[in-house]
């Protein structure tokens, strides 16, 4: 970011049942089809029970917005202040990823070296903006073991808490917390200690170094003096478990086609969304989303999301409606020439609140 500058239904085609199976089995003329038969059914039993057996996937929803949007902030602390407003949306309303694109850049290298670097003087906003997001979706007690010291962070107390699920006061027990590694051992245990903001740090069953986040399950056993060995799990185990929501991940993307092409989930985006006032306008009520696994909503910046398409080589001179697949004004008759991105967050984000539940009953 350097010194600061003035930034100005169709119906569902039958499913095709193949029958080859069925007709070996009653056909005595194929001899030892039926044998045949029954290893295939069986082996299909086994894949069915291995496919019960793996973990369900969540349905997840997902942010895209430009870094670009902190470089037109007059200080630091206004930057911060910014930062802290679009963290508080994202936990507001349960955000599952924040993706943050960059049109400057080429490689997500270049990002890296940015990012490695403690001095202010070349940082972005890019750089700017997922620092603080990390920062403020970590608990604060983890914090001074996962964040060295940074400019940027200088004016970070003056936000408001998230006061996340996840960000759990000392004499507050939960069924799962989030801790980092420590140096220390236990004499004989073969794990590692983990501080996850108790009085006393907890034993956990794997060997891992020092200064790695991890999410604990705590179990039901409060007493912190027996060093039983507790279980590290994914971080998506409280949401998989009992709906708790349990903060937002930060991805950093080079331009808005990475955003789509290097989705985090397997199967990506399977339903994206793109925000502007030259969208489509649909009552809240009346917008039916389709099921979805993985919703992708996009924000642009102070030009908007056509501005970042037409600064994508890859995406350049397309047509929105050929990137997104529904493309939506959620604030019309604004009567403000702009709107600024942190408030189309908030605004966006309640408008499809209702339309993503619905969607979700359908999943």
């Amino acid at each position: 970011m350097g010194k600061k500058k003035k930034r100005a239904e169709l119906e569902p085609e039958p499913e095709l049942v193949d029958d080859r199976e069925t007709r070996n089995e009653l056909d005595p003329a194929n001899g030892d089809s039926n044998e045949k038969t029954k290893k295939k059914k069986k082996k299909k039993k086994k894949r069915d029970k291995q496919n019960d057996d793996a973990p369900m996937e969540l349905p997840t929803v997902s942010i895209a917005l430009p870094g670009s949007i902190i470089d037109n902030t007059q200080s630091y602390e206004l930057a911060t202040r910014l930062a802290g407003q679009l963290a508080r949306a994202m936990t507001i309303f349960r955000i599952d990823e924040v993706v943050v694109f960059d049109n400057k850049r080429t490689s997500e290298n270049d990002y890296r070296a940015s990012a490695a670097n403690n001095s202010d003087e070349d940082e972005s906003g890019t750089d700017f903006l997922i620092r603080i997001l990390r920062y403020l979706e970590t608990p604060q007690y983890l914090r001074k073991a996962l964040f060295p010291m940074h400019s940027s962070l200088r004016f970070v107390g003056l936000l408001p808490p998230l006061d996340a699920p996840h960000h759990l006061r000392k004499h507050e027990w939960a069924p799962y917390r989030e801790g980092v590694t420590v140096k220390g051992r236990v004499p004989n245990s073969g794990g590692t200690l983990v501080d996850v903001g108790l009085s006393k740090d907890v034993l956990i069953d794997q060997v891992l170094e020092p200064g790695v986040r991890v999410t604990v399950a705590m179990g039901t056993n409060r007493n912190l003096d027996d060093d039983i060995p507790r279980q590290v799990v994914p971080s998506s185990k409280p949401k998989e478990e009992s709906g708790m929501y349990w903060g937002y991940k930060v991805r950093y993307a080079s331009n808005i086609s990475s955003v789509f092409k290097d989705c985090s989930y397997k199967d990506g985006y399977d339903y994206v969304i793109g925000t502007s006032e030259h969208g489509d306008i649909i009552n809240s009520s009346e917008l039916a989303l389709p099921a979805f696994r993985h919703l992708l909503i996009a924000f642009g910046g102070l030009a908007g999301l056509e501005e970042s398409i037409e600064a994508d080589d890859k995406l350049k001179g397309k047509k929105m409606r050929e990137v997104f697949d529904s493309y939506f004004n959620t604030c019309p008759h604004q009567g403000s020439r702009t709107i600024r991105t942190e408030e189309a967050m908030f605004i966006s984000l309640q408008y499809f609140q209702e339309p993503i539940s619905r969607a979700l009953q359908k999943s």
